[in-house]
């Protein structure tokens, strides 16, 4: 077999306490093309860790019949520092409690430091600028330090993932439909991905200065050819947030469909043997930011919605209420209503809100003017 197990040591927080991030790596080390896989960034949202314990089981398969031509790498926690954060019993995984920074965002930006060191090093031929640009990612982030444990964390992902050509980001939302972020730049390139995962909604926007995972991954390439125009610089990094439905879409059938969808994306691009077949019929279209509402509570109260999770519907429509404990009778019942004709793509699990939280998404198609700032909460 092929595969290669590593645990990876992060910097210590304190004395006696030590992290590690595991690697699975599926063929050689410098075999191309290579594919990254993680699950659980945000540390809570449990469904990728039980998407790639069953592809990490068809990959092992796959590996003893001989099937694996590229190199995978596959990171079945990506994030042990949230999963360790169990506070009072309940776990708090979005965040770096040390820090306060969300663990999905302000990834290492390497763009412009690549832009200096490659201006007058990038020659006529994409084969030969993609590894040379690869290489010098590598050099970038291995002279990075690690003042803190997330920053340790950041680099060892990192690492293994910027030089890729195939980046993936498992996640998921509170309550949702199987949906996809990707850049438009990349998007056509990443459409059978959101065929063949049944996605009700792929959102497609330029950067969004947020500094995902996914958005570091391929951004240095963005923005490097952006900056060297007369180069010929490729997109060499194909990268997506997918979210898998909700927190509690959670199922052995579920996840390993999923996880075969994973090895049919694989298939398709030559990272393992076989014939993976034309990926099912598209369920949306590609939607911008700015088409997809935001919906926020006005007040504090308990939400009773009024639409269900995939339903359609149109600009005005009532999609919950939020009865607020403070006020009396017809008072204390406020009606959120939709901006726009679409899809209601999520919707919150806990229903005791703060005022002015995100409620739920409806997805539509038409540019909306209200919409403004970035699509992902903090």
């Amino acid at each position: 077999m092929s595969r290669e197990i590593l645990d990876v040591p992060l910097a210590n927080g304190t004395p006696g306490s030590q992290h590690s991030v595991r690697i699975i790596r599926y063929g050689a080390a410098d075999a191309r093309p290579k594919a990254y896989i993680h699950a659980a960034l945000h540390a809570d949202e449990a469904p990728g860790l039980l998407v790639l314990h069953h592809l990490v089981e068809q990959l092992d398969a796959a590996d003893a019949r001989g099937e694996i031509r590229g190199q995978i790498v596959v990171v079945p926690y990506a994030n042990p520092l949230g999963l360790a954060q169990f506070v009072n019993g309940d776990h708090l995984g979005r965040y770096d409690l040390a820090s306060g920074r969300n663990f999905n965002r302000k990834w290492p930006d390497v763009a412009g430091e690549l832009t200096i060191r490659l201006a007058d090093r990038l020659g006529s031929s994409a084969d030969d600028n993609t590894v040379l640009i690869r290489s010098t990612i590598r050099e970038i982030l291995d002279e990075r330090g690690a003042g803190q444990p997330v920053d340790s964390l950041y680099t060892a992902l990192a690492r293994e993932a910027f030089d890729s050509d195939l980046v993936l980001d498992l996640h998921c939302d509170d309550e949702g439909l199987m949906h996809l972020f990707v850049r438009p730049e990349i998007s056509a390139e990443l459409s059978d991905l959101a065929r063949e995962l049944g996605c009700r909604a792929v959102f497609s926007q330029g950067s969004s200065g947020g500094s995902t995972f996914a958005e570091a991954s391929v951004e240095p390439w963005i923005r490097l050819a952006a900056a060297l125009p007369d180069k010929v610089i490729p997109i060499g990094c194909l990268a997506a947030t997918v979210e898998l439905r909700g927190f509690i879409d959670i199922s052995d059938e579920m996840a390993s469909a999923d996880a075969s969808a994973l090895l049919n994306v694989l298939r398709r691009r030559g990272y393992v043997a076989g014939q993976a077949g034309l990926p099912p019929a598209a369920l949306c279209e590609i939607a911008g930011f700015d088409a997809c509402d935001v919906v926020r509570t006005p007040a504090f109260g308990v939400i009773v919605y009024r639409a269900e999770l995939g339903e359609r519907v149109t600009c005005g429509q009532p999609i919950a209420d939020i009865i607020v404990p403070s006020s009396l009778g017809r008072e204390a019942r406020v009606t959120v209503r939709a901006r726009t004709d679409g899809l209601v793509v999520t919707r919150r699990l806990k229903k005791l809100v703060a005022a002015n939280q995100v409620i739920a998404k409806v997805v539509g198609q038409k540019p909306l003017a209200h919409r403004t700032g970035y699509l992902l909460e903090d």
